[in-house]
């Protein structure tokens, strides 16, 4: 099966944002999982749009699996596909594609992915990114391993398969200490949940209790809000946790390390109705925007969030500042990311598809604009121009992350280092380029301390990963390296 047109799965006209990476969701002891999943695939949406899937077993028919592009509503909603996905026990997975062959995807690079072993068959949903996939894969087909995806992460799927263990969970914790990275995993057999971090926990994972006899998996606790499942912890960093006849049982696969969430979980990945170590999302993003009302203090009339993920932000601005808090730019909520394939016409016209300027509202005015990034800053300058076209008096920025200027390499599509602004801009640069008439961003120790660490960031010991920020990356990209990567120490 062929690719759509990339217009029919992503957004033409969002191309400014880091990509989200993917979602990973899993449910077993409930009738119907299937449905289960789709719902909680459909939480997890802002995590990928392109396309998703999903493994289902059933004693009496086995394993079944359901891929498709696009959105879980178009999809999974359905009939005709849901009512061929029988079982108890069922995993799933949206995607956004960070390794292999970006905006062209194939049916077959789609997950979850299914491996039949001499023990019996398995599947696996991985969010994150593989950065020694290209040496592994190189071995794996020397040794005779045919692939059948472009993904990194396939790659699990044939460590398992030539591993010596007598089970699915000892194959696969044979596995994933030979991948480096960032992993967040659900994987299933024909009676077992499974779900694994990697050592530095990167990637969120959740477990839940569905009713009385049933358990979920879930990126975000919103994926468990959805179905009605309680949230009972999250998946510790390095550990791996195996669900079966309603017991839970805790492993330890890997050396013990330091934890170093994705701090840009906090900032924009996930929801901000989700609860990210403890914390509201929703509740960190305000006292974001509150430090960068502390750091970054401009006399103004309206403070004005770029929607949607500007918004919690603004509010803590706003707040912090006195100024007052207005919604001057408002989102067209129909548009969406199934519109149509743009003619040039069409995208000249940018993001006034989605964005409208509130007139009546901005003209005179002194605006701050606050958002969560600047990432290329072709989106800013458009919206810029929205709102002096509007008649604005001044606009400033307000950035709630420090500047982007490295790549990651752990699951997030980012463009190329030198296609980032602040890679070759200072602030005053990038403030000129952008035409406005102030620019700020939160300092990455403003940062740490809305997340919760009171004295910023240990620069020798830092308990997130920042790399996108910071440029130091806790685990080497051992591929990019081989392809010519200089990391921040090296240059």
């Amino acid at each position: 099966m062929s690719q759509p047109p990339r217009a029919l799965t992503t957004d033409p006209f969002d191309d400014d944002k880091l990509r989200e990476e993917c979602g990973i969701f899993g449910v077993t002891g409930v009738a119907e999982a299937a449905n289960f999943v789709a719902l909680g695939l459909h939480a997890l949406q802002h995590r990928g749009q392109e396309a998703g899937g999903i493994v289902t077993y059933e004693p009496n028919e086995g394993f079944n699996s359901a891929r498709r592009f696009g959105l879980v509503r178009d999809n999974f909603t359905k009939q005709d596909v849901i009512g061929t996905l029988p079982g108890a026990l069922a995993i799933g997975h949206v995607r956004y594609s960070t390794a292999g062959s970006k905006g062209h995807t194939q049916i077959r690079d789609v997950q979850p992915f299914f491996g039949e072993f001499s023990m019996g068959g398995a599947a696996i949903a991985h969010n994150g990114n593989i950065t020694n996939a290209d040496a592994l894969r190189r071995e794996l087909i020397e040794r005779g391993s045919i692939f059948q995806s472009s993904s990194d992460s396939e790659c699990i799927i044939h460590l398992m398969a030539r591993s010596l263990q007598k089970t699915v969970p000892e194959r696969m914790k044979d596995a994933l200490r030979r991948v480096e990275g960032a992993f967040s995993v659900v994987a299933m057999t024909r009676t077992k949940l499974i779900g694994v971090r990697d050592p530095l926990g990167v990637r969120p994972l959740v477990l839940g209790r569905v009713g009385s006899d049933g358990w979920a998996l879930s990126s975000e606790t919103c994926g468990l809000d959805i179905i009605g499942a309680a949230f009972v912890r999250e998946v510790e960093p390095g550990e791996m946790v195996v669900i079966e006849n309603d017991t839970v049982v805790s492993h330890r696969p890997f050396e013990a390390r330091k934890s170093r969430f994705c701090i840009f979980e906090h900032v924009y990945f996930s929801r901000p109705d989700s609860t990210l170590n403890g914390r509201s999302v929703y509740e960190t993003r305000s006292a974001i925007g509150a430090e960068l009302a502390k750091e970054a203090p401009v006399e103004a009339d309206l403070v004005c969030p770029v929607p949607d993920s500007g918004t919690p932000a603004a509010i803590g601005y706003s707040q912090q500042s006195g100024i007052p808090y207005a919604m001057g730019i408002i989102r067209n909520q129909y548009m969406g990311r199934t519109f149509i394939e743009p003619t040039e016409q069409i995208r000249n016209m940018g993001v006034r598809l989605k964005l409208n300027v509130n007139r009546a509202l901005i003209k005179g005015k002194r605006v701050i604009l606050v958002d969560d990034s600047v990432v290329r800053g072709t989106t800013s300058r458009k919206i810029k121009e929205m709102v002096l076209d509007a008649g604005a008096a001044e606009v400033h920025f307000r950035i709630a992350s420090p500047p982007t200027a490295w790549p990651c390499f752990y699951g997030v599509d980012t463009p190329q280092r030198e296609k980032l602004l602040a890679a070759t801009m200072s602030e005053e640069e990038m403030r000129e380029h952008l035409g406005v008439d102030s620019l700020k961003f939160i300092s990455l120790d403003g940062l740490y301390r809305a997340v919760g660490e009171a004295n910023g960031r240990d620069a020798n010991a830092p308990a997130y990963c920042d790399a996108c920020f910071s440029g130091e990356y806790p685990v080497a990209p051992s591929d990019q390296i081989e392809r010519g990567f200089l990391l921040k120490a090296a240059e």
